[in-house]
């Protein structure tokens, strides 16, 4: 009698195991042009066994290994030719491959043996580097107010991005934020600081396993109207000084070739 519980009992754990294994989701994330395997968590094929690999939610079959047979099919012209030479499948541990992934290879993937396994892959695209810009004219007829006068107005943009956070950080304190999920969108974010702040900014782009950052220049973006007039005018002067001394050159030749016409005449 005790052996017929053991037995039951022993039954009933490979049962749950089975059960765990085909409920159970595997998440998996990798950047878009990278390589990326899904593993079987075989450490053989046995000559039994008949593996095969299915994508998304219609459960396409992508490949196919028959170790009895000693074959292995790829199915890359499935979907679009989606997967067209990305699909290669371990030879011993009978896990897929997916090389040179991209966002369209994002998806469910099954895994059926004597068991199945579900994996859910997310190919992040590459995130562009943040760009900051001055978010209004440096002058303008409202630039007499003490408020415009102590405050620069900024923007940090990016165009045709998905599933990712913009960010304003304040040294490595978050400032402000904002996340889309929608595909190909362009977001930005404004910031505005004192004209003589001292701090470090920084705008940052970030999904779940990349960023790109960018930092603020604030001498380069913020100057006030009193520095653009100053500006202006050390380069107006500098304008007039070059075609003043460009004049004289010019003034110099010509008393020059006169003089030379001068003796000639005198000679003659």
């Amino acid at each position: 009698m005790l052996h017929v519980v053991i037995l039951f009992c022993w039954c009933l754990c490979k049962l749950a195991d089975v059960f765990a294994d085909t409920d159970a989701v595997k998440s998996v994330s990798v950047l878009e042009g990278d390589s990326v395997t899904l593993h079987s968590g075989l450490t053989e094929m046995m000559d039994n066994d008949l593996i095969l690999w299915r994508f998304g939610y219609n459960k396409t079959l992508i490949a196919q290994i028959d170790v009895m047979d000693g074959s292995i099919t790829v199915y890359d012209d499935v979907l679009d030719e989606r997967f067209r030479d990305r699909l290669k499948v371990d030879h011993q541990t009978g896990s897929l491959i997916i090389t040179n992934t991209r966002t369209e290879h994002t998806g469910l993937y099954q895994l059926q043996t004597n068991t199945v396994k579900n994996f859910t892959l997310t190919v992040y695209a590459r995130l562009p580097v943040p760009v900051i810009s001055r978010n209004s004219p440096q002058c303008s007829s409202s630039s007499s107010s003490s408020s415009s006068q102590q405050n620069c107005s900024l923007v940090c943009s990016v165009v045709n991005v998905s599933h990712v956070t913009l960010s304003w950080y304040k040294g490595n304190s978050l400032l402000s934020s904002i996340s889309v999920s929608d595909l190909s969108i362009s977001l930005s974010l404004p910031l505005e600081v004192e004209y003589q702040d001292k701090n470090s900014y920084s705008c940052v782009l970030n999904n779940p396993i990349n960023n790109q950052t960018t930092h603020l220049d604030i001498t380069q973006l913020c100057h006030t109207c009193s520095e653009v007039h100053i500006s202006c005018c050390d380069t107006v002067e500098a304008v007039i000084r070059l075609v003043v001394t460009a004049l004289m050159g010019v003034a110099a030749a010509a008393a020059a070739v006169l003089l030379v016409n001068d003796v000639r005449s005198d000679r003659g």
